[in-house]
C-alpha cells in the first residue's frame, strides 16, 4: 500500500525491486557489494535462491514450491511477458506468489560469523547480525564531523577527541567555541581579544577589539590641520600637526581674516536680497486683499443673477407649456366643433369626468399596492429560498441516483486529454469520484485520480488512489477498515486485456481508521499505469472517444452486515 505522500510495495503480486525492506529488517544490506558473509554451518540449497544462489533473505515461493530472492522474482516477472521457472520450466502465476515467512524465520536463526572477522570472531544469528554490526569494535564507520575519515568505531572516539580538523574547540583569547579548522582564521581576522600592533609602526601592542580607541591617541596616525575649514590643506602625523599649527600661525589667522570678510560680504548681500523680498511680499499681499474683496463683491452679484435667472426659467416654461396645451386645446375643439357640433362639447365634458375618476381611483390602488411592497418584498425572498432548497435538493436525488450500495463503482472519466491539461498546469491536479457504499448503512468510500500523476508518478504514470469517507452509520461499523480492494482500468476493446491491481487495506494505517474528518488520506498506487501503456492503444483500448473507466470493487465476503 502507498499513500499520496509516499510509494510502497503494493501486495502479493506487486513486489518491489530493491532491497530497502531487507536492510530495515535486517539492520545491514545483504546485497551490498564486496560483502562476503560466511555461515558457520555450510549453507543448504533449500536457503539459496533458485535464480542467485545467493542467501534467502526475503524469501518468495512460485506456485511449483521453488523459492526466490524478493528482487529476483520481481525481476524475472517484470522482464519476460510469460514468466517460466528456471528449475522446472512451470509457469509462474503472479497470484499464486506468497511471502514465505517460514523459511525466513529458519534463515534468520542461521549462525553466521561477524563480516569484519578476523579481526572479530563474534558469531550471530543471521537475523540479529545487524544489531551486532550496530556495536562491533571493528566495523569501518565515517567520521560523524563529516571530515572525510573512515576509520574502524574502536579508533573513532580518540580521532573525535584530538584528529579530526572539524572538531570544536576553543579559541584560547575570547573562549569562543569553532572549528579547529577555523581558529587559525579567526585569530587572524575576528577575535576580539587577539594582541595586535599598530599599524602605523607607533610600537604599541594592544587588544584588537581597542583598535579604534588607539587610533583617536595615536602618534603615527595622520590627522588633518584643525584649520582645514579656513582651507589649511596639510595632513600631518599627529605628533607633528601641533608643531605645524604654532609654526604656521600667522598664515592660519590670514585664512581666517580672509573667510570672515567673505562671510561678511555674504550677510550684506543676503541681507539685501531678504529686505527686497520683503517689499515684494508685502506688495502682493495688499493685491491679494484688493482681489479678495472684489472676488466677494463679484460673488454676491453672480448668486443674484442666478436667482433671478432662474426663477425667470421657471416662469417661461411654464408659460411655454401653458401656450402648448392651450393650442393643441383650441385646435382640437375648432375640428370637432367644424365636424360634430357644440352637441359633442357636452359628451366631451362627461367623458373627461368619468377619466378623472378613473384618475382619482387608479391613485388609491396605486396608494393600496405602495403599502403591499414589503409583502411583495418578503414573499420574493421566501420563493428564492425555496428555488435554492429545490436545486439542493435535486442536485442530492442526482448523486442518490449515481451511488452504488453493494461495494461497486464504475467512474466514467470524460475529456481526459483537457483534464489530463489542467492537472500538467496544476489548475485541477486530482478528481474525484462519486461517492459509493459497501451497504445502504455501510462504509462510505471514493476514488481519487492524478491524471498527471502524483509523488513518484508524477509526470509519467497515472496516479490512482482509494478514499474512505464520513459516512453517517460509521459509529456502528467495524474499525479499521479490512476489506480487500481492487483498483481495475477496464479496457474498452474486444481483448478486454483490464489492469488490476488488488491490495489489502493495512489496520495500522491512519487512512483506514475511522475518518475524524470529511474524509481520510487517499492510499493507493502513484505508479498505476503509465501514460504510455494508458495513450498508445497498443495492448488495449483504454481511452475511447477521450473517455477512460475506472472500476473499483471492495471485496465484502468478509464483512458483517448490519
Amino acid at each position: 500500500m502507498a499513500s499520496e505522500e509516499s510509494c510502497g510495495v503494493r501486495s502479493s503480486v506487486f513486489i518491489r525491486q530493491d532491497s530497502s525492506s531487507t536492510s530495515l529488517s535486517l539492520g545491514f544490506d545483504p546485497y551490498q557489494i564486496g560483502l562476503n558473509l560466511q555461515f558457520v554451518e555450510p549453507l543448504e540449497d533449500r536457503y539459496k535462491c533458485a535464480t542467485c544462489s545467493f542467501v534467502l533473505c526475503n524469501p518468495y515461493q512460485t506456485g511449483c514450491g521453488h523459492r526466490f530472492c524478493e528482487n529476483c522474482i520481481a525481476e524475472l516477472i517484470a522482464t519476460k511477458p510469460v514468466a517460466v521457472c528456471p528449475i522446472d520450466c512451470e509457469k509462474i502465476i503472479a497470484n499464486w506468489i506468497f511471502r514465505d515467512n517460514c523459511c525466513k524465520r529458519e534463515v534468520w536463526n542461521l549462525m553466521v560469523y561477524c563480516k569484519n572477522a578476523p579481526d572479530c570472531n563474534v558469531k550471530e544469528s543471521f537475523g540479529r547480525l545487524g544489531d551486532h554490526l550496530k556495536k562491533c569494535q571493528f566495523e569501518i564507520v565515517p567520521c560523524i564531523y563529516g571530515c572525510d575519515a573512515i576509520l574502524q568505531r574502536k579508533d573513532l572516539t580518540g580521532h573525535l577527541q584530538t584528529v579530526c580538523e572539524y572538531r570544536e574547540e576553543a579559541c584560547q583569547y575570547c573562549k569562543v567555541k569553532l572549528i579547529y579548522k577555523n581558529i587559525k582564521e579567526h585569530e587572524d581576522i575576528a577575535c576580539p581579544k587577539y594582541p595586535i600592533q599598530c599599524t602605523y609602526n607607533c610600537g604599541e601592542r594592544f587588544l584588537r577589539s581597542e583598535f579604534g580607541t588607539h587610533l583617536t591617541k595615536c602618534p603615527e596616525t595622520e590627522v588633518e590641520c584643525s584649520y582645514k575649514k579656513y582651507g589649511c590643506p596639510v595632513k600631518e602625523k599627529r605628533r607633528m600637526v601641533k608643531e605645524h599649527e604654532h609654526s604656521y600661525l600667522n598664515e592660519h589667522l590670514l585664512l581666517v581674516v580672509t573667510n570672515n570678510a567673505k562671510l561678511e560680504e555674504q550677510i550684506l548681500d543676503l541681507k539685501k536680497t531678504l529686505h527686497e523680498k520683503n517689499q515684494a511680499i508685502t506688495q502682493l499681499e495688499q493685491k491679494i486683499s484688493k482681489l479678495d474683496i472684489e472676488i466677494k463683491q463679484l460673488s454676491g452679484h453672480v448668486s443674484k443673477n442666478d436667482d433671478e435667472v432662474a426663477k425667470t426659467q421657471k416662469t417661461l416654461a411654464g408659460h411655454a407649456d401653458k401656450i402648448i396645451s392651450i393650442e393643441q386645446q383650441s385646435q382640437q375643439l375648432c375640428r370637432r366643433l367644424d365636424q360634430e357640433g357644440k352637441n359633442e362639447i357636452s359628451e366631451l365634458k362627461e367623458i373627461i369626468n368619468v377619466l378623472k375618476e378613473k384618475v382619482e381611483r387608479t391613485e388609491n390602488n396605486i396608494a393600496s399596492l405602495v403599502t403591499f411592497e414589503p409583502c411583495l418584498k418578503q414573499h420574493e425572498l421566501l420563493l428564492n429560498a425555496h428555488k435554492k432548497l429545490l436545486e439542493k435538493n435535486n442536485e442530492r436525488f442526482r448523486v442518490l441516483e449515481a451511488t452504488g450500495y453493494n461495494g461497486k463503482l464504475i467512474w466514467k472519466i470524460c475529456n481526459y486529454r483537457m483534464r489530463k491539461q489542467e492537472a500538467a498546469a496544476g489548475s485541477t491536479p486530482s478528481l474525484f469520484s462519486q461517492s459509493f457504499y459497501t451497504s445502504r448503512c455501510g462504509y462510505k468510500l471514493c476514488a481519487r485520480a492524478y491524471l498527471n500523476g502524483d509523488g513518484t508518478g508524477k509526470g509519467t504514470h497515472l496516479s490512482l488512489f482509494f478514499v474512505v469517507m464520513k459516512g453517517d452509520y460509521d459509529s456502528l461499523l467495524s474499525w479499521p477498515f479490512k476489506q480487500k480492494v481492487s483498483l481495475i482500468l477496464l479496457d474498452q476493446g474486444p481483448k478486454k486485456n483490464h489492469i488490476v491491481e488488488l491490495f489489502k487495506a493495512d489496520a495500522s494505517s491512519t487512512s483506514f481508521r475511522r475518518p475524524v474528518s470529511e474524509m481520510n488520506i487517499a492510499s493507493g498506487c502513484p505508479k498505476f499505469v503509465s501514460h504510455t501503456v494508458l495513450e498508445s492503444g497498443k495492448t488495449a483500448t483504454f481511452i475511447k472517444d477521450d473517455t477512460l473507466f475506472i472500476k473499483v470493487v471492495v471485496d465484502l465476503s468478509d464483512l458483517e452486515d448490519l
